[in-house]
């Protein structure tokens, strides 16, 4: 089973311009930099890992039974070992820590993690993330320091799963609330002013000792260049900005430029229907973007090409021979060859259906509006009109699977985690290729890691003969950081980043104040 990734490719930092090594006046004005202050573009719907809430870990208001390190490996975070598997696969044995308190003063024992993971499986209980864990058909406490976890097949991926956060027993049993966040996490939660900032203080009691930076400030700015310029204002400690945004943020005295690697890749989502699910639209679309001049032009170089969702942040699983060439003629010539054919306004239709199609992206956000248009750009060259629609989270969730999405998604960790649910039949987009799906499969079950990376190789095959999207590139991510502590680690992001997430502050519980 892979439980390591490729080393990692330490993210490029560069240092401000005129830096001289000392620190400037943090954002909360504190005399010993004890308090820190973020602004994210992105707020949580909710604080309950059950309902999404830190999904890849490091949310720091909960542990998981493991924690993911720098180089994407898991090591023991609640448990007091890793877990172990049976022979055959089907059970994963846990041992629990003994010294560990959630912030409400009660002990975490086994009962708080049957809890967690029984409510996860029950569907009355309403947690969005009982189909990340599919393959989890049950958990049991063995005795007061151990449980253990029955698959309905072998998972190789099983433990990246197990970063869930973990709650109190106390606060399940029926239908999820949205929990008072109480967790073994190295912070509490203390106030969160909905549609405006969250604070975060230290746990004094945190078993992995109290943390230096004792107070975290999260406001939530959606809109890159407003938080750009409140950056540059001087309201924030650190921040994600789009890469153009970023490089003059980043020049202010006292002040750094970040970038990550990340396995974030960018998608257009194309839903069943009798465009975006037409197998030679899909086909066409995939050969008339130009994803390298999307990478140079848009991104600033920031970002790296993708046309399946197997990023090169996981190289041993990386086909080099599936993608998809930029090769307009090759484009139309599907088109054509499919029957459709250009009309005098230029837009292409078969059967009196117009090749059209709306495709959203969330409005605010300076990349996917970039690439949208970019996109439709290219579209439109071999005849595919794409109407743009930049609208907030609410107005488009009721419209996935009906219109087609700039999708962001990803995670370092290992392949399944980022391709079953996607393209396996059942997913929202309405994809199904048996060639795919047999593939993901034995992908997903296998344990030796040259199987699994040979299964992965097949997969990718089988998607470029028949796609379901159009993969556009992984992004890397760029913040702007002040350097006024000491603790820094250069991780490879997933899609979920940020202030409470990963990116630079995956691990603030460990910063020290210069």
């Amino acid at each position: 089973m892979r439980s390591l990734l490729p080393p990692l490719v330490v993210a490029a930092v560069l240092a401000a311009a005129g830096c001289t090594g000392t620190t400037t006046p943090s954002a909360e004005g504190t005399s010993d930099n004890s308090a820190l202050v973020l602004a994210d573009p992105i707020e949580p719907t909710t604080l309950n890992p059950l309902l999404g809430y830190g999904r890849e870990g490091v949310s720091k208001l909960y542990d998981g039974l493991v924690e993911h390190r720098a180089d994407g490996s898991v090591r023991p975070q609640l448990a007091a070992d890793a877990p172990k598997p049976s022979p055959d696969g089907l059970t994963w044995t846990v041992a629990l820590r003994a010294d560990v308190k959630f912030t409400d003063g009660t002990s975490f024992g086994p009962e708080d993690v049957v809890a967690t993971y029984r409510a996860l499986l029950d569907p009355a209980s309403g947690s969005t993330e009982r189909a990340a864990h599919a393959e989890l058909t049950g958990v049991e406490q063995l005795d007061v320091h151990t449980v253990r976890f029955t698959l309905a097949r072998p998972w190789a991926a099983f433990p990246h799963t197990l970063v869930l956060g973990i709650l109190p027993s106390e606060a399940l049993g029926g239908p999820l609330p949205d929990v008072r966040a109480v967790g073994t996490g190295p912070y509490k939660l203390v106030e969160w002013r909905k549609g405006d900032r969250m604070v975060l203080e230290s746990n004094a009691a945190y078993f992995g000792g109290e943390p230096k930076i004792r107070k975290l400030t999260v406001v939530f700015v959606p809109d890159d260049n407003t938080r750009a310029q409140r950056m540059q204002a001087g309201e924030f400690d650190g921040t994600e900005l789009p890469p153009r945004l970023a490089t003059s943020s980043g020049n202010a005295n006292g002040m750094r430029l970040i970038t990550h690697r990340s396995a974030d890749l960018r998608a257009v989502t194309l839903p069943g229907g009798p465009v975006t699910g037409d197998a030679a639209i899909r086909m066409a679309l995939n050969h008339a973007v130009n994803r390298k001049g999307m990478v140079d032009n848009l991104l600033g170089g920031k970002g790296a090409v993708a046309s399946t969702p197997v990023p090169d942040t996981l190289p041993e699983f990386v086909e080099t021979g599936a993608r998809f060439a930029y090769d307009k003629p090759q484009a139309e010539l599907v088109l054509d060859q499919a029957g459709w054919v250009r009309g005098a306004d230029g837009v292409r239709a078969r059967n009196g259906v117009a090749a059209r199609f709306t495709l959203m992206y969330p409005i605010g956000d300076v990349v996917r509006a970039d690439l949208a248009t970019a996109f439709a750009a290219d579209a439109k060259a071999v005849g595919v009109d794409v109407q743009l629609a930049g609208l907030g989270w609410d107005a488009m969730t009721p419209r996935l699977g009906v219109d087609a999405l700039l999708h962001g998604g990803g995670t370092p960790f290992d392949p399944d985690l980022m391709t079953y649910r996607p393209l396996h039949t059942g997913n929202p987009w309405g994809y199904s290729s048996p060639q795919v799906d047999a593939a993901l499969d034995t992908g997903r079950s296998l344990l030796d890691p040259a199987q699994r990376a040979a299964a992965y190789k097949q997969f990718q095959r089988a998607y470029v003969a028949a796609p379901g999207m159009v993969v556009l590139a992984s992004v890397q991510h760029t913040y702007v950081v002040r350097e006024n502590w000491n603790g820094y680690q250069a991780v490879v992001d997933p899609y979920e980043h940020g202030a409470l997430s990963w990116g630079p502050w995956w691990n603030l519980e460990k910063w020290t104040p210069r």
